[in-house]
């Protein structure tokens, strides 16, 4: 056997060995808290315990710290792991169960885990004593509940079962101690009571109840009195962080008192759960810590009361150990940290309490000197309070290994580059770590200018020579035996930079490459990498920027892309081989638009000017040319470019005054620069000012109308945008006036947003007119007054109704209405339209249907009616006030509608140029309309134009090119009730007459514009209609 094929042999032993190697036992399954209900049907109890180990775990099981023994006729056993009580009686098997798991490497310890068991006694037989109290006063009821174990659930019966009282804020059942509270007697709380417990364990649930105590009340006392708190919640409430806290707070008092809760330290907290008698707080932490208040209010008065809660945790691990190998004879300290005092390590499940020989016990912390193989082991840190037990395990592997190389040998091969540096690690694996010695050939190597041995026994070779080629030996020793491994040192040429990069300038958007060429060692691979600023270029992550220019080996060119600002720094081109480096580094300026300005302070405000300063931003390589100042306002938020003064703004200058603003405006402002490359980024928003105010300059402008009652004028407003308020305290002042008299009135509208105006007056009569001017004000004084306007007043309904309605069918769903218009002179307002009403007959004018029209058209086209029915029909006019009187109602009925059976039996014929198409005729029936024709979509594919054609018996002859090979056809009855239920068929040239019969469907078609011939009407498709 060759000596690689040995020694990969070996390799592979040691591979397998590490990945079989045996470990101590580690927990998977542990025992937990047990509730067993005693006169349960279950006969036996099981707690839970797995453990992982190699080899496999052994078990044993304390009780109460005493180990159970395992007997034949005992009613304990155990099932791989697990525990199993037979029978299991309380004052025997109650107590504190531990799993112990132990292999050949060490012993584990379980947490603990109780077996409780649950039971449920019944109330006293003792009668209990009637309870007399005045009508109106407040009561409470003792539950008194029998011995018990868990917690109980608590309700009261009323005179019989199940009659449950419910919590209705004058009645409370306390779930603490089972009590009943009533606030406040009535008199339907005369009767018998008892209190009614269960208790819930696992899936058992058993319920018993107390003797009745009659309830009886005194002559009613109608005085009402303050609350006070009868239930109240522990003084001190301790609870453990992540579960639910729940206070109980409950008051006597008339009226019944209210609850309300409220934390003295802190606010309410979003995890706070219902209300009145009960604060429940979910998931408590320590935030929850502190004083509550609960206080019962009525309107005779409160009373409070407060009590704390107090948080508390089980243990819970900061630091554990963790599986370690050590050497023989070194130091070990293994550190665990709870947010808990007291802490505790055991060894192989005995507690170390003490120092005991090399170990040490302090704290937190163990500690080991000049460790021996016997202290190999499963290790546990213990935390505990009175809330509980937490372990941490680990297993300590001390080792005594001698040295050896087969895991990690001297590399075989080690190249190097000429005058160059290698270093070459000694690291076998040994314990106690091994003495390292190196040798060339049969030279031994100590440390020199040129030659270095580390601290752990690496060798390191420098200004490397062609003479240094040769085996190089690691020699490794210790107390348990001694190795070596041996590698070859081959010298090869250094990698050198034939061409470097060279600096360059560009602009912003422009490609560039720079070049980098090498020479290296032929036997040797050679790649390059370029880095910016000393960070790596990530070619996938550029976005295209970055790209190399050649694959040849020996040239590594980087070409740039769009170059943006970013791009400029030091480029560093990099020439790689396994063994050495080589590196050149030239500088990239890009040039660009100008960075943001800083620092906009505005100063100098006044109405319509402000004056800018900033200070310069990065010119990024070329000359700032001017600068531009945009501004923006809580109304407007997009930023505009400003006038300024001086017009330009010179590349040099740092301030300028913006001009044109609107008096009374909150601004921001910021400032661009420019330079021939382009405009740059803006500038960090000034803070925000308000210029001054002025008086209003400019005339308003109103319109006016009403929707109101008579008696009215309503004169509209359009609020006046913040722009054009140029000052605080807007307002509006109206003058008007009716048509044609003299005397003005005026009003103050004192506010900017109001809509409208009205004056009342009973003496204006309907669609009267107004003369309307108005003018604008506001702090700095008033504006010039507008043109006049005529308004009306509030309109009437219409006082006359149309004549001469008539109504005529359009097929079975359609009906025509029209009418002759109302004469404008007898309207009392703006005529807006017609309403058409129609209903049934048999149907009440209030059930009626309704169609409005808009202007003044005389006609409408009613849809959506019952076929063969008879409708009443009759035409309102309508304006802003309502409708006015109806016209005399008339008569129509609709159509029958068509057939609803498809013609069926459809065959075709070809000949020539002509496809003859044939199908049954369809008879109507009795309820449906006379069939008058056939109407036929032609389509030759489902992408070209279709055609129409009409026909008045059960056949057509159609025009079809010399290439048809196949068109689809949809065929149906038309009629005075309309269009029928088309059939649809898929037409073949083949050799004969073919004939296919499908399912109807109803497809979208295009609208059609008529072209009629002797024998046929033909349908030009132009857009989509339903046939």
């Amino acid at each position: 056997i060759s000596q690689g094929a040995r020694e990969r042999t070996d390799l592979l032993a040691i591979l397998s060995h590490y990945s079989t190697r045996n470990y101590g036992p580690v927990f998977e399954e542990q025992p937990v808290h047990t509730l067993f209900p005693e006169g349960s049907a279950e006969e036996k109890v099981t707690l839970a315990c797995r453990a992982r180990a190699s080899p496999p775990a052994t078990y044993r099981w304390k009780m109460n710290g005493t180990e159970i023994k395992m007997e034949p006729d005992s009613r304990y056993r155990l099932v791989a792991g697990d525990l199993v009580i037979s029978n299991p009686v309380k004052a025997k098997d109650a107590g504190s169960y531990q799993c112990v798991a132990s292999n050949s490497r060490g012993t584990v310890v379980s947490r603990e885990a109780s077996l409780r068991f649950g039971f449920l006694q019944e109330f006293s037989a003792e009668e209990r004593d009637p309870v007399k109290i005045t009508e109106g006063w407040g009561v409470m009821f003792a539950c008194s509940p029998p011995p018990h174990y868990p917690g109980l659930s608590y309700r009261w019966l009323l005179n019989e079962f199940p009659n449950f009282i419910p919590a209705d804020g004058r009645r409370f059942v306390s779930q603490t101690t089972g009590n009943l509270y009533i606030a406040k007697t009535e008199a339907s709380d005369l009767g018998n009571y008892s209190c009614f417990a269960t208790s819930h364990i696992d899936f058992i649930t058993k319920s018993v109840f107390s003797k009745f105590s009659r309830l009886s009340l005194a002559a009613e006392d109608a005085r009402q009195y303050a609350p006070s708190i009868k239930a109240r919640f522990p003084a001190d409430t301790y609870a453990l962080a992540g579960q639910m806290v729940t206070l109980e707070c409950f008051a006597f008092g008339n009226p019944v008192p209210r609850i309300k809760w409220r934390k003295l330290d802190g606010s309410q907290s979003s995890k706070w759960i219902g209300s009145e008698p009960l604060l429940q707080i979910q998931d408590v932490d320590f935030e929850d810590e502190g004083t509550y208040e609960c206080e019962a209010e009525n309107i005779k008065g409160r009373d409070t009361y407060q009590g704390r809660i107090i948080i508390q945790a089980q243990p819970e691990w900061l630091e554990v150990i963790a599986d370690t190998e050590a050497d023989i004879g070194s130091d070990l300290r293994w550190s665990c940290a709870a947010a808990i005092p007291f802490l505790f390590f055991s060894s192989n499940g005995f507690i170390l309490l003490f120092a005991q020989n090399r170990i040490e016990v302090s704290g937190g912390e163990l500690r080991f000197s000049k460790l021996v193989l016997e202290d190999s082991g499963m290790y546990q840190c213990v935390a505990e309070n009175k809330h509980g037990t937490v372990y941490a395990s680990a297993e300590l592997t001390v080792q005594a290994l001698a040295p050896d190389f087969r895991l990690n040998p001297v590399k075989r091969l080690i190249p190097a580059a000429r005058s160059g540096k290698v270093i070459i690690p000694c690291q076998p694996r040994a314990a106690p770590k091994a003495t390292v010695l190196w040798t060339k050939g049969t030279e031994l190597l100590i440390n020199s200018s040129r030659v270095t041995i580390t601290t752990d026994g690496t060798l390191i070779l420098q200004n490397i020579s062609k003479s240094d080629e040769g085996k190089y030996t690691c020699f490794a020793e210790n107390f348990m035996g001694k190795a070596n491994s041996t590698g070859i040192l081959s010298v090869r040429d250094a990698t050198k930079i034939t061409l470097a990069p060279s600096s360059a300038d560009i602009n912003v958007g422009e490609n560039l490459t720079l070049q980098c060429h090498a020479s290296h060692d032929p036997t040797m691979d050679l790649t390059f990498t370029w880095s910016l600023d000393d960070f790596p270029i990530d070619f996938d992550k550029s976005e295209g920027h970055y790209r190399r220019a050649s694959v040849k080996e020996a040239i590594g060119d980087l070409s740039i892309f769009n170059t943006q600002l970013k791009h400029s720094g030091r480029y560093t081109c990099t020439a790689q081989t396994v063994v050495d480096s080589a590196s050149e580094s030239a500088t990239l300026t890009v040039r660009g638009p100008p960075g943001p300005p800083g620092g906009v302070v505005v100063r100098d405000i006044s109405d319509t000017t402000v004056q800018l300063s900033w200070s310069r931003g990065f010119d990024n390589h070329s000359p700032i040319a001017r600068y531009i100042v945009e501004a923006r306002t809580l109304l407007s938020p997009k930023w505009k470019q400003m006038r300024t003064n001086p017009v330009n703004i010179e590349g040099n200058a740092e301030t300028a005054q913006v001009v044109n603003l609107i008096p009374w405006m909150d601004y921001e402002f910021r400032v661009l620069a420019s330079n021939i490359l382009g405009v740059g980024e803006p500038s960090l928003p000034s803070s925000k000012i308000r210029t001054k105010e002025v008086p209003v300059p400019t005339c308003w402008s109103g319109k006016a109308g009403s929707h109101h009652a008579w008696g009215q004028l309503v004169i509209s407003l359009s609020p006046t945008l913040r722009d054009y308020q140029n000052g605080d305290g807007f307002g509006y002042i109206l003058s008007f006036r009716k048509k044609g008299t003299h005397g003005w009135l005026t009003a103050r509208v004192p506010h900017a947003e109001s809509l409208h105006y009205v004056y009342r007056n009973e003496s204006i009569g309907p669609y009267t007119p107004f003369e309307v001017k108005i003018k604008a004000y506001n702090r700095k004084g008033e504006g010039p007054e507008s043109l006049t306007a005529i308004v009306y007043s509030a309109e009437e309904e219409p006082k006359v109704a149309p004549f001469r309605v008539m109504a005529k069918a359009v097929l079975s769903s359609e009906m025509d209405v029209s009418w002759e218009p109302v004469e404008q002179g007898d309207m009392t307002g703006v005529l807006l339209g017609y309403e058409i009403r129609y209903w049934k007959d048999g149907d009440k004018e209030e059930a009626a249907d309704r169609v409005r029209t808009a202007g003044l058209v005389t006609s409408a086209h009613v849809t959506g009616l019952n076929p063969n029915t008879k409708y009443h029909v009759s035409v309102r006019a309508y304006n802003r006030a309502g409708t006015g009187p109806p016209s005399p109602s008339t008569n129509v009925t609709t159509t029958k509608p068509p057939p609803t059976r498809p013609p069926g039996n459809i065959s075709w014929t070809f000949s020539g140029s002509t496809v003859s198409i044939k199908w049954d005729p369809v008879v109507a029936k009795a309820d449906e309309s006379a069939v008058t024709g056939y109407k036929m979509l032609y389509r030759q594919d489902s992408h070209s134009a279709p055609t129409l054609y009409l026909a008045s018996k059960s056949r057509i002859d159609i025009p079809v090119p010399e290439d048809f090979t196949h068109a689809f056809v949809q065929i149906r009855v038309t009629g005075p009730g309309g269009d029928g239920i088309p059939a649809e068929v898929h037409i073949l040239r083949n050799s004969g007459t073919s004939m296919m019969v499908e399912d109807s469907v109803t497809r979208p078609v295009p609208h059609a514009v008529i072209i009629t011939t002797n024998s046929l009407v033909m349908v030009a498709l132009i857009s989509y209609l339903e046939l």
